[in-house]
Parts: C-alpha cells; sequence; structure tokens
C-alpha cells in the first residue's frame, strides 16, 4: 500500500474519534430560558463568597372568574399543576384579537393531553360570562385546560400593569398582544407577539424546554 494511501486511511478512521470525543466534551446543548420582570439586585452567599444576583418579580396573588363553569380561579390554581400562557383580548376582538387567539388555539392542541400546561385567557373589557362562554366555544377551549376569565376593571388593570408592568390599554386600539409564559413558581419565562406565528413557535419550544426541565431536574 502506498504512503498516501496509508496516510488518507489513518485520516479517515481518525475523523470519527475526534467527532466523537469533540461532542463527548463540548456538545451538551443547553436551552436556558431567561426570567423576565427584574425587580432589584440583591447579595448571595454561595461557596462562602458573597454574589450579587438578579432578583425578578414573582406574580401576586389574583383571583378571576371563569366563564363556563362561573367559578373563581386563582393565579395559584393555575400554575398549580406547572405552567400556563397568559393573554389578554378584549370583547369585540378585532383582527389582531382573532390572530392571537387562533394561535392559542395550535398551543392547546400541541399540549392538549398534557396536563401541566393551561392557557387563561382575560377579558380586559367588563361584559357578560356569556359573551365569554361563546368565545371559548368558538375556539374549542377545552374545559380544564383554557379558561376564559373575567374580572373588575381595577383588577385586570393590577394585573396587567403592576404584576405584569405591561402598558396601559388604550380605548379603540388593536393591541398590542402580549402573551407570557408564567411559571409553576409564578415567574414570566417567556414574552411573545400574540399575532405572530413565528413568535407562537418559539413559546411552543420554549413550553417544551420548561416541561424537559421540570422532568429532568
Amino acid at each position: 500500500m502506498r504512503p498516501q494511501q496509508v496516510l488518507l486511511l489513518g485520516l479517515m478512521l481518525l475523523v470519527p474519534v475526534l467527532a466523537f470525543l469533540f461532542l463527548k466534551g463540548f456538545g451538551t446543548n443547553r436551552y436556558a430560558l431567561p426570567f423576565y420582570l427584574p425587580e432589584r439586585v440583591d447579595s448571595t452567599l454561595v461557596a462562602g463568597k458573597w454574589q450579587r444576583d438578579t432578583v425578578f418579580h414573582q406574580l401576586g396573588p389574583f383571583q378571576l372568574r371563569e366563564a363556563v363553569a362561573n367559578r373563581a380561579v386563582s393565579g395559584a390554581e393555575l400554575q398549580k399543576q406547572g405552567l400556563y400562557v397568559l393573554s389578554f383580548f378584549p370583547s369585540d376582538c378585532p383582527i389582531s384579537c382573532q390572530r392571537q387567539n387562533a394561535q392559542l388555539v395550535r398551543v392547546q392542541e400541541k399540549f392538549r393531553q398534557d396536563a401541566g400546561v393551561r392557557l387563561a385567557s382575560v377579558l380586559t373589557t367588563t361584559d357578560s360570562s356569556t359573551i365569554l362562554a361563546r368565545f371559548a366555544e368558538n375556539y374549542g377551549a377545552i374545559a380544564g385546560k383554557w379558561f376564559f376569565l373575567t374580572a373588575d376593571k381595577p383588577t385586570v388593570t393590577r394585573l396587567r400593569e403592576q404584576e405584569l408592568r405591561l402598558p396601559p390599554l388604550v380605548a379603540g386600539a388593536d393591541g398590542p398582544y402580549v402573551v407570557q409564559l408564567v411559571d409553576r413558581d409564578g415567574y414570566v419565562r417567556g414574552r411573545y407577539d400574540g399575532t405572530s406565528e413565528r413568535d407562537m413557535n418559539r413559546l411552543i419550544t420554549e413550553i417544551d424546554v420548561l416541561l424537559y426541565i421540570y422532568e429532568h431536574p
């Protein structure tokens, strides 16, 4: 066998070995979800040394009313079994609102069999439970999976503006429609444009990431 052939054969055998060693040493893929709503910077004692770290806001307690079953639903209940997807919409639900709700249908269908994923759509305008029940029916909301919720204006305003730090709603404006991913501890882990298919695809991916983290702590 010629020297060139020997060298070529050696390289062909060496490449898979090097690839294996590289993947073993550097191939761990970690998809870390960020936390939103920074609250303050605090000091933490780690291995005998003080380190400064950001403390993020946990959603405070809130209680809304569910349309179909006509009962109270709290934030604690929504996150009890896992994470939930939180969104807002007005009763007239213009075009952008309809796009958001259509995207949420996709999320529900993707995680239909997963009890650890819930959806909560909150009405931003005062209206009757009958109208909310009709929304739930129109979008095929699964009972106990996708909640259509309402409350008095101060409660909804506090949830939107104080807890989630969203800008005040402008009368007659169509949006913005910001969808939140809230984890089982009440932290906001994702924010998405509810009218964007690309953003909602990212939401679906990041729900999968959180579920994997919960299953493999």
